[in-house]
């Protein structure tokens, strides 16, 4: 049913929305941001290999604001969100402080974040099979962020500030963020690859123990499918950046 969307437009509308649910009866997913930090954020989208775009590929949300975007069947990608950002051109520093997708502007464009950065992963389904989703700190972190299905679909993600935690070798962006170990220390081990690319070979350091204690229902590293990805069906979708400081 994706395809239809594509044969639509490049991107998907929310009138190719419209025409799926009356052409087949097909419901397209509703993503709804929510930005409950003290602070902007800018959230940056990539659409998976084979999946159409989505209205925009980045926006900025103000504080106490939300949008919605719509994602057809079958659509896979991942969200999040930056901070610190110019875009007017008026600093000699184009871009984001954290999450940072380098296109120099709101639209990513197709680029992907910047690691040290907090990720909401989506697979959709299609004609009624499961949804997976997740939230990973597998590129370390740069905000608390839930996600939360509708129905009786499970909560995951992160309300816990990792930065204020983050060991003095794993801090980042002048302690705006926190990288994983395999991005700070760049070893097999670590990032899970080589001798080590197995979930028999690669276990859990004590960097990826830290942060999943921190966040329970989080990826803590590469292997850690059984506690951290989530399915549910015929569900939308909320992403809530900074639940925690929520008045």
């Amino acid at each position: 049913m994706a395809l239809l969307c594509l044969h639509l437009s490049p991107y998907v509308s929310v009138l190719g929305c419209i025409l799926l649910l009356l052409r087949d009866g097909v419901k397209c997913t509703t993503f709804t941001f929510v930005n409950k930090c003290d602070f902007t954020v800018w959230p940056g989208i990539l659409s998976g290999a084979g999946s159409p775009k989505l209205d925009t590929t980045g926006f900025e949300l103000s504080k106490d604001t939300s949008r919605t975007l719509r994602a057809p069947a079958g659509w896979s990608g991942r969200f999040w969100g930056r901070t610190g950002c110019n875009f007017d051109g008026t600093s000699s520093t184009t871009g984001c402080s954290t999450g940072d997708c380098g296109s120099g502007e709101i639209e990513c464009n197709g680029s992907g974040a910047e690691p040290p950065t907090t990720l909401a992963e989506f697979t959709l389904g299609i004609s009624g099979s499961l949804d997976f989703y997740d939230v990973s700190l597998v590129d370390g972190y740069n905000l608390p962020m839930i996600v939360e299905g509708s129905g009786s679909c499970a909560t995951t993600g992160c309300v816990s500030d990792l930065n204020k935690n983050c060991p003095t070798e794993l801090k980042a962006k002048n302690g705006l963020a926190c990288r994983s170990a395999c991005e700070a220390f760049r070893t097999p081990e670590y990032c899970c690859s080589g001798l080590y690319g197995s979930p028999d070979t690669c276990k859990p350091s004590m960097y990826s123990q830290a942060f999943k204690s921190a966040c329970p229902k989080s990826y803590s590293y590469a292997y850690d499918d059984a506690t951290s990805t989530f399915t549910c069906s015929d569900a939308d979708y909320t992403i809530t950046f900074c639940p925690n400081l929520s008045k």
